[in-house]
């Protein structure tokens, strides 16, 4: 048979906690509600950050819902994606660039190179490997 959680109202937990403040020994009331002084002190934390109110908060798994995601933190996450895009585009213009830069200058320097169309038998600018 498995075991069963108990379950202690808030209005216990609440009455509990102050008997503890009291000055009551922890020990004793940890037999007298059949608990153990860990999860006392845990309640007593729980008292101190947030009241009687702190005892009323529901347990357990939330119920089935589309997931809500803030407006806020969605805009910030598309921003960060975009600006991200933005980055890698720039870095690929950038080559692009420095590609056009190269092949314009190597364009420049065989057209410099090439022999006249209208000077037959100038001068080559590159000895024959034939001999």
């Amino acid at each position: 048979m498995p075991k069963v959680p108990r379950v202690f109202t808030p209005e216990l937990k609440v009455a509990t906690v102050k008997r503890m403040l009291a000055g009551e020994d922890i020990s004793a009331l940890a037999r007298e509600v059949k608990i153990r002084r860990t999860i006392l002190y845990r309640w007593k934390d729980r008292y101190r950050k947030g009241g009687a109110s702190a005892f009323r908060v529901k347990r357990g798994r939330p119920p089935k819902s589309a997931p809500v995601i803030e407006a806020s933190s969605k805009a910030a996450l598309d921003l960060a994606t975009a600006k991200r895009r933005i980055a890698e585009l720039e870095r690929k213009i950038g080559q692009q660039e420095l590609e056009l830069d190269f092949f314009q200058k190597a364009l420049r320097q065989v057209a410099d190179e090439r022999r006249p169309n209208g000077e037959r038998g100038a001068r080559r600018s590159i000895s024959s490997s034939k001999k």
